[in-house]
């Protein structure tokens, strides 16, 4: 449509919002397949990393990526620290060092988490299929989230294709359907 613009819906009321609660809508996220990735960083008290299942790309002009951390995330002021940080897209045999990510109060980065330096210091872990180097671009505060985007300044792809995935509470394996 020439010359069409988008029109902002309604305000979300009570009158026009059912009411769920927190486990409705928890059993309802869990039936969506997410990737896994690990976030890293390196600021100068130490390198510094979590799980996320809420990334997804944003922009390919500029290319943005984004995920989402609780705002009571112990690891997150740790992060932005660092000027840059890195998304390790997990391979399908990285549930371990996923659940290590999602894990408070152990050390992330101890045997037997293997990694190399990035370009400015980031961890980028071993295995995985994916390495996404970003420069922090832009936060917000939403609901109980921050909203995190990166400016990609790097990837490098690892040797493996297959993804971790996580679905109703557990990590898998995706299976290409064939026609």
């Amino acid at each position: 449509m020439t010359g069409a613009s988008l029109a902002r819906p309604a305000p979300v009321t009570g009158e026009n919002l059912a009411q769920i609660t927190q486990e409705e809508f928890r059993n309802a996220l869990a039936r969506h397949a997410a990737g896994v990735v690990v976030v890293t960083a390196r600021p100068e008290s130490g390198p510094a990393g979590l799980t996320a299942t809420s990334f997804t790309s944003v922009s390919l002009d500029p290319p943005l990526v984004s995920f989402y951390v609780a705002q009571s995330s112990l690891t997150l002021p740790g992060l932005r620290e660092a000027p840059t940080f890195a998304v390790n897209v997990l391979g399908h045999d990285q549930a371990e060092l996923a659940s290590r990510f999602a894990t408070r109060d152990v050390d992330r980065f101890a045997e037997p988490t293997r990694w190399s330096a990035g370009p400015a210091g980031e961890p980028l872990l071993d295995g995985a299929v994916a390495h996404l180097v970003c420069e922090w671009y832009t936060t917000h505060s939403v609901g109980d989230h921050w909203l995190i985007v990166g400016l990609v300044t790097g990837v490098r792809l690892g040797e493996g294709e297959a993804p971790l995935i996580y679905h109703r509470g557990a990590f898998g394996r995706f299976h290409p359907h064939s026609p």
